[in-house]
C-alpha cells in the first residue's frame, strides 16, 4: 500500500478481479498466491489445501523456482506453525519463525525465512486452506518484523475474497464431475439394455440349434456358430459397461471431503434442504470409499428426484469398527416389499451389491408417508 491509497485500492482490485476469472482450482490457487506475495511485497508465498489425512492435498507456492521447489521434496505435513492455523483459526505475524517455539524446522533445500505473516482461509465454520507470506521486503529494524497490522488488515480482506473464488471453483468442478457420472450412469443403462438384447438373442438362437442337433446337424452347427458370435458381442459390451474408474475426487480430496462438496452442490441445485455432518471417520481404504461414495449417490438421487422431501441428511461417522453412512430424507417414502414385487428396486439392488462387495452391509427402512432412511456399514472405519 505504500504507493498511495489510488494505485493501492487499484491493486486490490486487480487481485480480486483476476481470482474471479478462474474456475479451475488449480488456476486460482496459483492467482491468490501470487496476489497475495505481490501485494504485500513479500518475497515468498504460500498456500496450502488441507486433507483429512494429516498432509496437504494441495501445495502452491510462489517465489520459489521450479528447480528449488522439487528439490524441497514432498509436501509438508500440518504441523508446528501450519497446523496451529488450520486448527486455531487465527493470524500468526512473526518477527523470526525459526525462533518460534512451535517451528520444526524445513528441508535443507528449503529457502531461507525470517519474518512470518500467516492466516487461514475460511468458508463460514470449515478452514478450507492456510495462507502465509515470509520475508518482507522492507527495511526492519533487528528482532522486529517486517509485516504490519496493515499487512494484517489487507491480506484478511484477500482472504475473504479468496475463499469465495476458491468454493466457487471447487463448486464448479464438483459439479462438472457430477454431470460426468450422469453421462456415465446414462450410457451403463444403454449398454446394459444392449447386452440384455444380444442375451436374449444368443437364449433363442441356442435353442433353435438344440432342436436342429438331430435332423438337421448342419443347420444345428450353423446357428451354434451364431450363438458364439453373439456371446462374442455380449462379452464386449458387458466389459464396457462394468468398467467403472474410481472417482477423481476421492484420490483429490478423500471421502469426506468430496461428500461434503457434493452435498453442497445438491443443495444449490434443488429447493430440498440438503446437509452432510461427519464425526470420527479417517481414511479407508480405496475401495470401501469408494462403495461409500455410490451408495451415498444412489440415495441421494432418489430422495431429491423421486421422494419428494423437503429435507435430505447425509451422515458419516464411526460405529465401533466400522464406517457408518445414513442417508435420511423426510420424503413420501415407499414399501420396499410392494417395489419388489413390482420388479422395480431403486437401484437398492446395486447399492446392496456394493456393500456386500466390501463384507459391508445395507439396511432400508421406509414407509408411505414416512420418510425414508439408507445405511451402510463398511468394514475398517
Amino acid at each position: 500500500m505504500s504507493q498511495g491509497p489510488r494505485s493501492g485500492l487499484a491493486a486490490v482490485s486487480s487481485a480480486l478481479l483476476a481470482m474471479s476469472r478462474h474456475l479451475e482450482v488449480r488456476d486460482v490457487l496459483k492467482t491468490i498466491v501470487a496476489s497475495a506475495r505481490e501485494l504485500l511485497n513479500a518475497q515468498y508465498a504460500a498456500l496450502g489445501v488441507p486433507d483429512d489425512h494429516g498432509g496437504f492435498a494441495q501445495f502452491v507456492v510462489d517465489g520459489v523456482s521450479e528447480e528449488q521447489w522439487k528439490a524441497i521434496g514432498p509436501l509438508p505435513r500440518q504441523h508446528g506453525i501450519l497446523a496451529a492455523m488450520l486448527q486455531e483459526a487465527r493470524f500468526e505475524r512473526l518477527a523470526d519463525v525459526r525462533k518460534d517455539p512451535r517451528f520444526e524446522g524445513w528441508p535443507s533445500a528449503h529457502p531461507d525465512m525470517s519474518d512470518f505473516l500467516g492466516l487461514p482461509i475460511r468458508d463460514g465454520d470449515e478452514v478450507i486452506g492456510a495462507l502465509f507470506l515470509a520475508n518482507k521486503r522492507c527495511p526492519k529494524p533487528e528482532g522486529s518484523c517486517g509485516f504490519t497490522e496493515d499487512d494484517e488488515e489487507l491480506l484478511t480482506i484477500l482472504a475473504q475474497h479468496a475463499a469465495i473464488a476458491l468454493t466457487n471453483a471447487r463448486l464448479y468442478e464438483r459439479s462438472r464431475e457430477l454431470t460426468i457420472a450422469e453421462e456415465r450412469s446414462r450410457l451403463a443403462h444403454e449398454l446394459h439394455d444392449a447386452v440384455a438384447q444380444k442375451l436374449f438373442s444368443l437364449r433363442l438362437t441356442a435353442q433353435a440349434a438344440a432342436a436342429l442337433v438331430d435332423r438337421d446337424p448342419s443347420r444345428a452347427k450353423g446357428e451354434l456358430q451364431q450363438v458364439a458370435t453373439l456371446a462374442a458381442e455380449a462379452a464386449d459390451e458387458l466389459r464396457a459397461a462394468v468398467v467403472e474408474l474410481r472417482p477423481a475426487a476421492l484420490d483429490e480430496d478423500g471421502l469426506v471431503a468430496t461428500l461434503r462438496t457434493q452435498v453442497q452442490v445438491l443443495d444449490r441445485a434443488h429447493t430440498a434442504r440438503v446437509t452432510f455432518t461427519s464425526q470420527g471417520v479417517r481414511a479407508l481404504p480405496a475401495a470401501q470409499e469408494e462403495a461409500l461414495l455410490r451408495v451415498a449417490q444412489e440415495a441421494l438421487h432418489n430422495a431429491l428426484r423421486h421422494s419428494g422431501a423437503q429435507h435430505v441428511e447425509v451422515t458419516l461417522h464411526k460405529r465401533g469398527p466400522a464406517a457408518l453412512l445414513r442417508v435420511t430424507d423426510d420424503g413420501v417414502g415407499f414399501d420396499p416389499t410392494a417395489i419388489r414385487r413390482a420388479g422395480r428396486h431403486l437401484g437398492l439392488v446395486s447399492m446392496r451389491d456394493r456393500a456386500s462387495g466390501i463384507g459391508g452391509r445395507l439396511t432400508v427402512e421406509s414407509a408411505p408417508g414416512k420418510g425414508t432412511t439408507i445405511e451402510m456399514e463398511a468394514p475398517g472405519g
